[in-house]
């Protein structure tokens, strides 16, 4: 066994390949970017090698550079991770060359897998079925457009080399495709290095269902039951669980045949993922393997038990198999949620920055519940442009789908991230989407089900009331806290008020009364609602706290609290919501109060990401009309491209290809119509 090796990545996945080493005895070296200086992963491990700037082809693509570090430590093998140099298999043959172990399949298996191109003939040579497509090269845009009519529309246009979304475009007509190869070939270079793509025929409501393989040196190789990785958006997975709700014991016996068939035919070694598109008829097609570790892995390790890392390593020293297909079975359910930094309220646009405030739920393992929390991040790390967006994988697992459901709502409305925008309000709703709850899911569920995007999830008023209930407690609390100074100070004695209002806004106001109890910690009072009702709210939160924890009216509720001026900011299953906990007088001047208006922004191009400016598209003066490209913004090794809403003039371009902006920045300005009225007149 290994005394010491290397993990060529960075963040979570380091992070996650530390602890198993550690668990193993064996000691760890971690690398990392200028950018990384004072990550998780460098903190965690024995040692740590500066590779150089943030950029990712400046430091964690450097192959030389890694081979260097192992040399340097005495490191005798390197873990990939995933993403990087994960499927590389020069980088693996350059390894072996310098005595160093690849803790990964062989070169050849990363050659004939890897390359989604080549992955596709060598299945078709292994008659495994795959979905109908193109697998050649493509010179350019009208070559996409003639090979995408062959196919049939939809296509789907996807990067060699890609992975984790990027480099891929779905075409329904011919002006999408030719557009859609551009981009994709765009994103393929500037994330792999490699902008060779291919189209295959765009399989409608599909599922994404992946089997988790293992294969030694020894000739043996089993697989570890299914994935399903529907939940996707843009491509990229958010939600992953194990085992799927779609599949009979049939199903995913023949999909597990097939697999470990293929990853037999093609001498495979390692931990290794064959993913396929499933129909609504169980029919199902090859689309590529994965030949390394996966992001959503923990699924896999909480339902079998089985660390998939401890494996990669012992696979890796030359130890055969220890486990036996019979030896593989389902225990429970497990669900992992990808947090993303990115605002759902804003169209899920990366948000980067530090984290000011980071509080996961704590890991545990409580009457047959589990929480994992898979981080590479702490209070004060910083989100940063250069990298993936991901600040954590939070995973639940229970007895039934449906416990690990409730039991990620939970853990959801308990993850407190402050600093940058997260995706865990859109998490959180998603958990309670009946359809979601249901399994009644395709790949096209987010798209389906938010097609104007995420603005909140609705708000019922059960769940109104609750949540002015526990505005007031704290409200309570607070003015009681202020009385006893008041005490301290002037001797004078002041009764709790009785009667409050909680104001969501001028229309939604609650009229509430506090009919006693312990105003201060631990929270035990009394609120009568609008009809009349008495309940009961209990909490232990204490002013400063970020989560409220509690019941009210003995239903249990975790909400997380941001106080503002006058206010509370409350996050709760998905909803949003500012609260203000007022005497009836003041609710009653508020409520005459202006509401104050948001500035006119028509005639600027903003920024809605932070992010490098690739190109602009238009020139001064010119006329554009509605859909029309203006500017390309790369945020996240993602390209976006804004385009016109309307016919309008560019009058001035404030941004210049190569420019870092920040949210909001102006790019451009367009002629108002005022300014085209007085132009006309003047001509």
């Amino acid at each position: 066994m290994f005394e010491k090796i290397l993990i060529a990545n960075r963040g979570e996945i380091a992070c996650r390949v530390i602890k198993s080493a550690q668990k193993m005895g064996i000691k760890t070296v971690a690398v990392y970017s200028d950018a990384d200086e004072d990550a998780l992963h460098v903190m965690m491990a024995d040692e740590a090698v500066r590779l150089g700037p943030p950029p990712a082809a400046e430091s964690y693509l450097l192959g030389d550079k890694i081979i260097e570090a192992c040399k340097q430590t005495g490191a005798e093998a390197v873990h990939p991770g995933y993403g990087f140099l994960s499927e590389n298999a020069a980088f693996c043959e350059e390894l072996s060359e310098a005595g160093i172990a690849f803790i990964g399949p062989p070169p050849n298996a990363i050659r004939a897998m890897g390359d989604k191109i080549e992955s596709k003939k060598f299945a078709l040579d292994a008659k495994v079925s795959t979905v109908p497509g193109h697998m050649g090269i493509i010179e350019d845009g009208d070559d996409a457009v003639r090979i995408a009519g062959e196919i049939g529309y939809p296509v789907m246009i996807k990067a060699s080399a890609g992975g984790g979304g990027k480099g891929m475009r779905i075409a329904w007509n011919d002006a999408e495709a030719r557009e859609g190869f551009q981009l994709a070939r765009s994103e393929a270079k500037s994330s792999f290095g490699d902008d060779r793509c291919f189209i295959e025929k765009y399989v409608v409501g599909p599922r994404h269902i992946e089997i988790q393989v293992l294969a030694d040196s020894h000739g043996h190789a089993i697989h570890l039951n299914e994935r399903e990785c529907s939940i996707q958006r843009r491509n990229q997975k958010v939600i992953e669980e194990a085992p799927s709700s779609f599949l009979d014991p049939q199903t995913r016996k023949a999909m597990g045949d097939q697999a470990v068939a293929l990853a037999k035919a093609v001498g495979y070694q390692s931990a290794g993922t064959v993913e396929f598109i499933v129909d609504k008829d169980k029919n199902f097609y090859f689309l590529e393997m994965n030949t390394r570790l996966q992001v959503e892995h923990p699924v896999t390790e909480l339902i079998t038990g089985v660390d998939l890392v401890e494996q990669m390593i012992r696979i890796a020293a030359g130890e055969p198999l220890a486990l036996t297909q019979e030896d593989v079975g389902i225990n429970g359910w497990a669900i992992e949620s990808r947090i993303y930094a990115e605002d759902p309220f804003r169209n899920f646009l990366p948000s980067i920055g530090r984290l000011v405030d980071y509080r996961p739920p704590p890991e545990s393992q409580v009457d047959g519940l589990t929480i994992r929390n898979d981080t590479g991040v702490m209070s004060g790390s910083e989100i940063s442009m250069f990298y993936d967006p991901m600040i954590a994988k939070l995973c639940t697992h229970g007895p039934t789908r449906e416990e690990a459901i409730a039991h990620m709502s939970q853990a959801l409305d308990a993850f407190y991230v402050d600093g940058i925008e997260n995706n865990v309000p859109f998490l959180s709703a998603l958990m309670l989407h009946p359809r979601w709850k249901s399994g009644d899911i395709t790949t096209g569920f987010i798209a389906e089900e938010y097609p104007d995007g995420f603005k909140g999830a609705e708000l019922d008023i059960e769940t109104e009331v609750a949540l002015a209930c526990v505005a007031m407690s704290m409200e309570i609390v607070r003015q009681d806290r202020l009385q006893h100074f008041r005490l301290a100070k002037e001797l004078d004695q002041m009764a709790m008020h009785e009667y409050w209002v909680a104001a969501f806004s001028k229309e939604r106001r609650h009229e509430l009364r506090y009919c006693g109890g312990l105003p201060s910690v631990p929270i035990d009072m009394e609120i009568q609602l609008p009809v009349g009702k008495v309940v009961s709210v209990r909490s232990d939160w204490v002013p400063g706290q970020r989560l409220w924890t509690g019941t009210v009216d003995r239903v249990p509720m975790v909400v997380q609290v941001r106080p503002g001026l006058n206010s509370y900011r409350l996050f709760h299953q998905g909803v949003k919501e500012v609260v203000k906990v007022m005497r009836p007088h003041v609710a009653d001047m508020e409520a005459m109060l202006p509401i104050r208006g948001t500035p006119d922004t028509s005639n600027l191009l903003l920024c809605p990401m932070p992010g490098l400016v690739v190109s602009i598209a238009v020139k001064e003066g010119q006329t554009v009309q509605p859909g029309e490209a203006l500017a390309t913004i790369e945020a996240m090794k993602m390209e976006n491209v804004l385009k016109a809403e309307r016919e309008q003039v560019i009058s001035k371009i404030l941004a210049k290809p190569g420019a870092s902006l920040a949210v909001d920045d102006v790019i451009m300005e367009f002629e108002t119509e005022e300014k085209g009225e007085k132009d006309a007149e003047a001509g």
